[in-house]
């Protein structure tokens, strides 16, 4: 609706001024509150052209200017031409929420393919904190490109050969016997993950145990059969553990790929770089050497033949792109991981202009979206040092807490009923600390401020939907052609404007693959309903109309509400 106000008042003014419709349009803005609901820049425009004083020229232009359509009133803030909106703006806003309902925030169809790879978790280690920021990330971001009128893939590339691998085998070989400890078989793949901890402060320093390892790894790789059974039937604990964990998540990859079954195409792809002189051999090795582009030697094939991840990432491009043709191919790994990417997306480069169209549309499509550590108090996490905390303890502990609150709240309720209300709150706590701030800046898990009802977190904005969900029961039924007597107030009109927002909102996250834009405005619009709440009484308002509108205001707000968290991948649960 205010992109509807605003393309119409674009339109007027050119007409009236003789200006591009366009030039109009980019002019306009939402200034801040007291201002009106647009202002423009056009008199800056107009002052370059007529060599005046745009302050003159804005005093002239509300002279000059009617009130047309939905504005009723024109005004001046120095150079800034103000616009002011009609209660039937607000009035037709509500409607049109109301018409869109779950639709309301999505965008027209775009035509592109929007291909989002993250989570990326090997096997053989724990789904930790760092894991929960990426896929948080990458879940939300794929529903805001989709919501935006994209078409998306997801896809999820695991590591589940390779070193790691080799040590946590040779964990569970030779701490634990190739047995799973009676405690740890409702959960193999997170034992595993602790296994690959002990097994790394048990190998490293020692040059005997760490070739046991190293051993292990290169017959891996050339299919030896009892550690190829061994490696399967770990890895399939990792892959069970993940798909519960996805389920509970509430995420569903398109593709799963696999450095397995990535690395011989790998390995061919890099000595077809060489053939055409892209990479050169190096003592054995395949290099791409990125010295003269300030990227350094970057290594596809080792010395004794293995492809490492860089060059299984060649062979996943390869068979991504044959597949999928994404217009934009988005890599969600952390900031650690930077130099890797432009040495990768360089490599891209250089095949593509070798005449390899496969690398030349990775090149072109290629994007790394950087997100940050993820951090506690007390410090840096570590998988190796076993520091790490896990996603299962982390749920664990806020679940507990949160199951604590829910039973006080709620002392007649059924257990299962407390469960399933216990883990929506605690699942929204966990991914919206995750989404809130934007993704390339490091933070820090604070666990109070996860579960705050009053502040900045998941819980409030479901809060503030299970309010809108109570007032609505207690008004009940209501004759809706009465709100159109009632003349809203300031206030309410504040809420509404910021409900009439949220397209726009979720137009520019997917446009600059910021979802924690979403999570912000969210946190606006509760805040703004809050304000609303204490000052418009909807059952006990003073009159029919005045109820009839109000009404109409919280089932708008509740529509804004659970479309913007459906985006975040965050359930509503009835109660709290």
């Amino acid at each position: 609706m205010l992109q509807k106000a605003k393309s119409e008042i674009a339109k007027w003014l050119a007409k009236e001024l003789g200006v591009a419709e366009e030039t109009l349009l980019a002019t306009l803005d939402t200034p801040k509150d007291e201002f009106g609901d647009l202002t423009t820049r056009i008199a800056f425009v107009l002052a370059k052209e007529r060599k005046e004083n745009p302050v003159k020229i804005a005093a002239e232009l509300v002279k000059q200017l009617k009130p047309n359509g939905y504005v009723e009133k024109i005004s001046a803030t120095g150079p800034y031409l103000n616009f002011h909106f009609s209660n039937e703006f607000y009035s037709d806003a509500l409607a049109e929420i109301k018409k869109e309902d779950s639709k309301f925030g999505k965008g027209k169809k775009t035509g592109k393919k929007m291909a989002v790879e993250f989570f990326h978790a090997n096997t053989h280690k724990g789904v930790h904190i760092g894991h929960i920021r990426n896929i948080s990330t990458g879940e939300a971001l794929s529903r805001v490109l989709d919501a935006a009128g994209n078409k998306v893939v997801r896809l999820n590339y695991q590591g589940d050969i390779g070193p790691h691998v080799a040590k946590c085998i040779w964990g569970v070989l030779n701490l634990y016997g190739g047995k799973v400890p009676d405690d740890n078989r409702d959960n193999r793949g997170v034992w595993l993950g602790k296994v690959y901890s002990e097994a790394t402060k048990k190998t490293e320093g020692n040059p005997e145990l760490e070739a046991k390892v190293q051993e292990i790894n290169q017959k891996i790789y050339a299919g030896d059969k009892k550690l190829a059974d061994v490696w399967k039937k770990t890895r399939q604990w990792c892959l069970d553990d993940f798909e519960e964990f996805y389920k509970e998540f509430g995420v569903k990859f398109d593709e799963l790929y696999f450095e397995s079954q990535t690395e011989k195409i790998g390995k061919e792809t890099a000595l077809e770089l060489v053939k055409k002189s892209v990479a050169k051999k190096d003592q054995g090795a395949i290099i791409m050497d990125l010295k003269d582009d300030g990227l350094g030697v970057f290594v596809l094939v080792t010395t004794e033949g293995y492809p490492l991840y860089s060059a299984k990432d060649l062979g996943l491009a390869k068979i991504k792109f044959k597949k999928y043709k994404p217009d934009k191919s988005i890599h969600v790994v952390g900031k650690e991981q930077e130099l890797y990417f432009k040495q990768l997306f360089k490599t891209f480069e250089k095949a593509g202009i070798a005449g390899m169209e496969d690398m030349a549309r990775a090149a072109q499509a290629s994007y790394h979206l950087i997100y940050e550590l993820v951090m506690l108090p007390e410090g840096k996490m570590s998988s190796r040092e076993g520091t790490m905390v896990l996603y299962v303890d982390l749920r664990d502990k806020l679940l507990e807490l949160v199951k604590e609150e829910v039973r006080k709240r709620h002392e007649d309720w059924e257990q299962k009923r407390v469960e399933e209300t216990s883990m929506k709150i605690t699942l929204a706590a966990i991914k919206f600390s995750m989404l809130n701030r934007e993704s390339n800046k490091v933070m820090v898990f604070d666990w109070d401020q996860a579960l705050n009802l009053e502040g900045e977190s998941g819980p409030y904005i479901q809060y503030a939907c299970v309010r809108v969900r109570g007032i609505l029961e207690k008004v009940g039924k209501i004759k809706e052609s009465a709100a159109t007597d009632y003349s809203m107030t300031h206030e309410e009109r504040k809420l509404i404007k910021k409900l009439c927002e949220f397209p726009e909102i979720v137009k520019n996250s997917a446009e600059h693959l910021a979802v924690y834009r979403v999570a912000n405005y969210l946190i606006d619009v509760a805040a703004e309903f809050s304000k609303f709440y204490n000052v418009s009484p909807v059952a006990n308002a003073e009159s029919e109309s005045a109820k009839a509108a109000r009404k109409r205001i919280v089932e708008a707000t509740g529509i804004v509400l659970r479309n913007g968290l459906e985006l975040l991948g965050i359930e509503v649960p009835e109660r709290m």
